[in-house]
């Protein structure tokens, strides 16, 4: 098989998508046709419509997309079947049915940003970081019925340097995810559409990723200044891990913490306690200090510890949960 054989059909949305798209392009893939989100209302008054990273860079390029509300649309099934694809390609998008994934001749393959069967679903990037992984990587696998557990064709490794935030690893794991892409299908064509993969094993108790929500993002001052540590690098710079700025008087403010840095100050005082200099500000963990580097109020800009003090005024009145 050549690679002119190949008419592919990418599925996907984000950004981190797009990289594996504009390699397949830029690799003189025949792409037929992006099957990509519908616009998202944004705005004020959600009265415009955003299209997705992948979309627009589809439309950049002239291919063909679809943006279907439902994967099972009778509509949808009839156009994205009249592509004539023989494989699809699927990076960040969503859970598709079988009727879709079975679809072409050479099945579906997803590009995951992790090592599968480890860190299954929605944010695996997220969760590597906040679980304090040193490693983690991006995993080609067939689609099949349930969620991230078909057969692996190829997997690559990324290190997780102890100060990266969960940009670098996203921005480290999209390129790879795209490499990876170009990878899988220089083995597909080696094999003449059916390349050697392997059944996950079969493991227990392994890290799942499951999509993030507001409430996931709050920070338990409770744990170990690590963990906390940990949690506030894998959520920075977006969704934002947060914690409740409070004072005695009982009113309360939300506060992002985007960046800190571990001390081997001992916490003397109770967990949540604010404890400051002139220049610098830390939060009482259940062992030690976390010191906190980058924050942001509510309605306010980031800024860092010295200019959050600058602005205080008896901080001794102020403690997180």
């Amino acid at each position: 098989m050549k690679k002119e054989d190949l008419r592919i059909v990418f599925m996907g949305t984000p950004d981190f998508a797009v990289e594996t798209l504009k390699a397949l392009v830029e690799g003189g893939y025949d792409v037929v046709a992006v099957v990509t989100q519908p616009d998202k209302a944004v705005g004020r008054h959600a009265s415009v419509l955003q299209p997705s990273a992948v979309k627009v860079y589809a439309q950049e390029h002239g291919l063909p997309v679809l943006q279907p509300e439902k994967m099972k649309d009778p509509a949808f099934l009839e156009a994205l079947k009249s592509y004539d694809a023989n494989l699809q390609v699927v990076v960040a998008f969503r859970m598709l049915p079988e009727v879709v994934w079975a679809m072409p001749k050479y099945g579906t393959f997803n590009v995951h940003a992790a090592l599968l069967p480890r860190y299954r679903g929605a944010a695996p990037i997220n969760w590597a970081v906040i679980n304090g992984e040193r490693q983690t990587g991006v995993t080609t696998f067939f689609l099949d019925h349930d969620i991230d557990t078909g057969r692996i064709i190829d997997q690559m490794t990324f290190d997780i340097p102890d100060e990266a935030d969960v940009e670098y690893v996203y921005d480290g794991l999209m390129k790879l995810g795209a490499e990876l892409c170009m990878r899988t299908l220089d083995k597909i064509i080696a094999a003449d559409g059916h390349p050697e993969s392997r059944v996950q094993p079969e493991e227990t108790d392994l890290p799942a990723a499951p999509k993030i929500f507001k409430e996931t993002c709050q920070i338990d001052w409770t744990q170990e200044a690590k963990r906390v540590y940990d949690f506030v690098r894998g959520l920075s710079p977006y969704p934002g891990a947060w914690t409740e700025l409070t004072k005695t008087d009982g009113t309360s403010q939300v506060l992002k913490v985007l960046r800190t840095t571990k001390t081997q100050l001992p916490t003397t005082g109770r967990v949540g306690q604010l404890v400051a200099d002139k220049r610098h500000l830390y939060i009482a963990c259940r062992d030690f200090l976390l010191a906190i580097d980058e924050l942001q109020l509510a309605g306010k800009k980031r800024m860092d510890a010295a200019a959050f003090l600058n602005g205080m005024k008896g901080l001794e009145n102020y403690f997180v949960k």
